[in-house]
């Protein structure tokens, strides 16, 4: 059971039919077991995980983002497209707007953060100027160009702790801050990947303005709409995103802890 390449599927993007002949999985951890599809596209193996569990089941602050990471590690994936909603505070990036991220604010509060809390695991400081695979950023910004989709390159995704939207109050100070977009999924899982030394990169979809500058009071309903209604336009990024990767493409990412010998959980 190996795989190189992972989706790991965000709000709305639960369909694991995107690769072929899917079968189900089960990795144990030291932190869980986690469950996801094996299967393949473009002839190369690819590992599918839904990050909120069947049925959204899961908020985004109780995600074992830990089990996640460390599963697909060990099933021996090299590089993660990831996919998530997220509300937008730029004006730029409207609606249904497609944007591969490139930094990110974290404004979370009680989530486990790294593998490395001391212990036999000890303490490891990981650089993270750069959190998301730069080979990767560029591939999925080709990608959309094959597939003639309109992708912002760049973006400062704030991870906020959810599950409750932000108040217009936080959202005024994120802007201030330099945010584009905001969510609740990305932080822990972009820095967990880098310590685990794996390629990771994120296409976020844009399914409305954030509190205090959407004209409506935000729900869930509206979110999960919006994503249904482009969710094939995720699909095709991702899918092409794929195609175009070479399955053993090593970078950086994959030595980010070479001065401490590597990854070895």
């Amino acid at each position: 059971m190996k795989a190189s390449i992972a989706i790991i599927g965000g709000t709305g993007v639960y369909d694991p039919s995107m690769i072929g002949d899917p079968r189900d999985v089960k990795v144990d951890t030291p932190y869980g077991t986690v469950s996801l599809k094996l299967g393949s596209y473009a002839g190369k193996d690819v590992a599918f995980l839904n990050r909120h569990e069947e049925g959204h089941s899961v908020p985004p602050h109780l995600v074992n983002y830990r089990a996640n990471i460390l599963a697909l590690k060990r099933l021996g994936v090299r590089q993660i497209i990831a996919t998530a909603a997220v509300g937008s505070l730029n004006e730029r990036m409207g609606t249904n707007s497609l944007v591969v991220i490139d930094q990110f604010l974290d404004f979370t509060k009680a989530r486990p953060s790294t593998f490395f809390e001391g212990g036999a695991n000890g303490v490891i400081h990981t650089d993270v100027t750069h959190p998301y695979c730069a080979r990767i950023r560029q591939t999925m910004l080709e990608a959309a160009k094959a597939e003639q989709l309109s992708a912002h390159d760049g973006g400062v995704y704030v991870c906020t702790e959810g599950p409750r939207f932000e108040t217009p109050a936080e959202i005024r100070m994120y802007k201030l801050l330099g945010g584009d977009l905001v969510g609740m999924t990305n932080v822990p899982e972009a820095p967990l990947a880098r310590e685990a030394e794996m390629c990771y990169a994120t296409v976020c979809m844009v399914t409305n303005f954030a509190a205090g500058i959407s004209p409506q009071v935000l729900t869930h309903t509206e979110v999960l709409d919006a994503m249904k209604a482009n969710i094939e336009n995720i699909k095709r990024l991702t899918m092409r995103t794929i195609a175009m990767l070479e399955p053993e493409a090593d970078c950086e990412c994959q030595h980010a802890l070479a001065e401490f010998g590597g990854f070895k959980l």
